[in-house]
């Protein structure tokens, strides 16, 4: 395992980092599985554990408490707010009302008394970076949280929340939670750079693209994935942009098998040779997947293979952009460009 500094924070984390969305009912992952897993991450060198209070409305969070019961202190520990917890309208957002209560709760399943890394998962419009960065900064002063940081922020929001922490002053975001894979590199051209300007960890999700780089989504054999059966139109293949990551995936395979690697090593060391990015977020729904994926844990790709990609998905290239998670709100709501 090969292991970085997150941001100007100093903490070392490794460069594959374990995400605990698949526990509990998103993954129909058992408690007992998730425990395994962690066990295997830990023995592996894993020390960060990713988990947000939106998956499975807790579920995860509590699941991730019992599987770290005993060596708490061993790990980095992040969680999240901000997506909609049930149907009352104040559980959701970036207002110092419900994070409060947002990071009580979660410090409550997670059985700990203070998380090291506190996320904001998305940017919300609704709230002002002042409101959300003093009630971050107070938590933070109270022991309740060591860092807080962003999760798939627009770039220009990024900017705008650094300003507002250095011009009140307040404590700021310390790290950026991007989807960035082979086949979603858009980021590259706008969020990357900006997080090496400021200075930031980023905490990549989705390296594996929603399973496109397991080696299951392959032509001429049908997809079973679990995440194909929640969301079928990302692998229909009548849908032009899927049709494009399909050819890419194949060509990719071949330079892997070229390489002498798997297409999970393939895209895993490509997130990871990004000078920006810390950690690549990995997401196992059974221990079987972890170990396919902590093959990767000291992967280097070379110059050869790294042109090699740029020639199929070039940089900063989405191949199915519609599935994009930082576009600003306007281009998605035709009321918010209207007079």
């Amino acid at each position: 395992m090969q292991y970085r500094t997150l941001g100007r924070t100093g903490v070392q984390v490794s460069t594959l980092a374990l995400g605990a969305m698949n526990f509990g009912a998103i993954g129909r992952t058992t408690q007992d599985e998730a425990t395994a897993i962690v066990d295997a991450a830990l023995e592996a060198g894993v020390n960060l554990i990713d988990t947000a209070d939106f998956y499975g409305e807790g579920e995860s969070e509590e699941m991730v408490g019992k599987a770290i019961a005993g060596r708490r202190d061993d790990l980095v520990l992040a969680t999240k707010a901000t997506m909609p917890i049930g149907e009352e309208r104040n559980h959701r957002g970036s207002s110092r009302r419900w994070l409060y209560k947002a990071l009580d709760d979660s410090l409550r399943r997670l059985g700990v008394d203070h998380v090291d890394l506190f996320q904001i998962h998305r940017w919300d419009p609704t709230t002002t970076d002042e409101e959300t960065l003093s009630a971050l900064t107070d938590l933070q002063r109270a022991g309740k949280i060591r860092y807080f940081g962003s999760s798939t922020f627009p770039a220009y929001r990024i900017v705008q929340a650094q300003w507002t922490a250095r011009e009140l002053p307040l404590g700021r975001y310390v790290t950026e939670q991007p989807s960035y894979s082979i086949l979603q590199r858009g980021i590259e051209s706008h969020v990357l750079p900006v997080t090496q300007e400021y200075g930031l960890g980023v905490l990549v999700w989705s390296p594996l693209a929603s399973g496109w780089l397991s080696g299951a989504v392959r032509k001429g054999q049908e997809v079973t994935t679990s995440r194909s059966k929640v969301l079928p139109e990302r692998f229909d293949l009548s849908i032009p942009s899927n049709q494009a990551r399909s050819e890419a995936v194949e060509r990719l395979a071949e330079v892997a098998d070229q390489a002498g690697l798997t297409l999970i090593q393939l895209a895993l060391g490509f997130v990871n040779a990004h000078p920006a990015v810390t950690a690549a977020l990995i997401g196992p729904r059974t221990p079987e997947h972890l170990h396919s994926q902590l093959d990767a844990a000291d992967t280097v790709l070379s110059a050869d293979v790294l042109d090699a990609i740029d020639e199929i998905v070039a940089p900063g290239t989405d191949l199915a952009p519609q599935e994009k998670f930082d576009t600003p709100p306007a281009l998605l709501d035709a009321s918010l460009r209207r007079r």
